[in-house]
């Protein structure tokens, strides 16, 4: 070997070297960089005209596990799922209440058999009767206030899905670009790791909110379909469009096309509004729009309708006619079984006793058609409404005959017995997506096998540079000779 083969050999191995520590240096500053994917040089042997001529310095491979990464996405989309129907669920028993709390809906039906039971003792004090009308009317109130905050709680998850459609089409925007600049970079010689990193972050982020599977393509890029076959993004993102709802009323729903479901090119792309994008975030608001504050709105609508029924009957009160509203009514009108749907948020005090606008609370105990002031201590009335309240009835919309505070107390049960299960599918989703976590955490940068791999560069580079230094001492003998 000459004297300048060993000079370039050496110079190649110092240039190598350098470039090792540069990376090295790289994995251990982003040991903590969520997204970074530890990298490592390839070298090889650098042969010119059949010989040996150092070191070559090749690509640098960037190490993710992709199996775990895709299970980590998969589970950071159910989590993210359910995470999203306990919230609901909380916030629907804020508005409901809970069973045996003295907030809840039960506990204020409760509340009025206790009034019945005072007024019933003594039928001739006012005091007790517009203590009656108060908590009559602070049953409807309440009923009122929950129908109106659930259909809130649906204005809101329609502008969350039309927030998380928004942020799925800039995902997928970016990840086609994020696609061409890797392919550009591959092309050009440099080093794409970097923009893969990014890439990504923002598949992580579309993970959250669709549940994705990532398919390599040539050129370094990436095609992303959900488990179910959606394609998302195979060489051009595609659009999603949604139509938001400023204001959401109890009859409009997906299926009356009341409101919108996920478009593609203008076209629905399922029946339930989401189809094949289940599974994430997105897919658990469209569950929470549709189906869990939906079941909330048609549980209170079947408490009012329970309510209303058991005051608008003849045989509870003698003066009224049938076809006529009771105590409590349908926005001032009789109730009828074909019209439930909103009925929570209609239910209202009948005038004629609500001495807020002029009634007379002694018709509570006479009778709401009364034309005259019956016997003051009559409370025969009074104890048939107590009666009526107690009474196990079925309804147009429940087979068990249940009373009136008992059905209002396993409403909100039930809904309390959802968010429980909802709870559970969380502790499990979180503990899986814990434990992917930390596999994918150990896979990616050890900074004890950086910096011993760190003294190696250093040997490396000290070792090359001895050689080149060599190599000036014997040139610096030839040129004394």
């Amino acid at each position: 070997m000459s004297i300048s083969s060993s000079l370039s050999n050496a110079l190649t191995g110092m240039t190598a070297a350098s470039r090792m520590a540069e990376v090295v240096s790289s994995n251990v500053a982003n040991s903590l960089t969520e997204g970074y994917g530890r990298r490592s040089v390839n070298l090889s042997s650098a042969v010119i005209g059949g010989a040996g001529a150092g070191v070559q310095i090749g690509s640098v491979t960037r190490h993710v596990d992709s199996g775990i990464i895709a299970d980590r996405r998969l589970a950071s989309a159910g989590l993210g799922g359910y995470e999203t129907l306990v919230s609901t669920m909380n916030r629907i028993q804020d508005v409901i209440g809970e069973v045996g709390s003295t907030d809840s809906i039960s506990s204020r039906i409760v509340a009025v058999e206790s009034a019945l039971i005072d007024a019933g003792s003594d039928p001739s004090s006012n005091i007790n009767l517009s203590a009656l009308a108060e908590k009559l009317s602070d049953v409807a109130t309440s009923l009122n206030t929950a129908s109106n905050n659930i259909q809130s709680e649906r204005v809101r998850a329609d502008s969350s899905i039309s927030d998380q459609v928004g942020r799925l089409n800039t995902a997928l925007s970016q990840v086609e670009q994020l696609n061409k600049d890797i392919t550009n970079a591959k092309n050009s010689g440099y080093d794409p790791s970097g923009l893969m990193d990014q890439r990504q972050l923002v598949i992580d982020e579309i993970s959250e909110i669709v549940p994705v599977r990532e398919i390599d393509r040539t050129g370094g890029q990436v095609a992303l379909m959900t488990p179910s076959g959606e394609t998302l993004l195979d060489g051009e993102a595609k659009v999603f469009g949604f139509i938001q709802n400023a204001v959401i009323t109890p009859d409009m729903t997906l299926q009356s096309g009341g409101l919108s479901g996920i478009t593609l090119d203008g076209q629905p792309i399922a029946t339930d509004g989401i189809g094949k994008l289940a599974g994430g975030t997105l897919g658990a608001t469209f569950q929470a729009r549709d189906s869990e504050l939906v079941t909330a709105q048609q549980g209170l609508d079947a408490v009012a309708a329970d309510l209303i029924s058991r005051f608008q009957d003849p045989n509870v009160d003698p003066t009224l006619a049938v076809g006529q509203a009771g105590i409590l009514t349908d926005a001032g009108a009789v109730f009828s079984v074909t019209n439930t749907t909103g009925l929570s948020s209609r239910i209202s005090l009948n005038a004629s006793v609500d001495p807020t606008v002029g009634g007379a609370t002694t018709k509570l105990r006479d009778g709401l058609n009364a034309t005259t002031v019956g016997p003051s201590g009559n409370a025969s009335l009074l104890q048939a409404i107590s009666g009526a309240l107690a009474d196990p009835r079925s309804t147009s919309t429940d087979s068990i005959q249940q009373s009136a505070a008992g059905r209002a107390s396993n409403f909100e049960g039930e809904m309390g017995s959802t968010r429980v299960e909802f709870e559970s599918e969380v502790s499990f989703a979180n503990a899986r997506w814990s434990s992917l976590k930390e596999a994918e955490s150990a896979d990616g940068v050890d900074t004890d096998y950086e910096m011993q791999m760190l003294l190696r560069v250093e040997q490396a580079y000290a070792a090359n540079a001895r050689v080149i230094q060599t190599v000036e001492t014997l040139m610096q003998r030839l040129l004394e000779i």
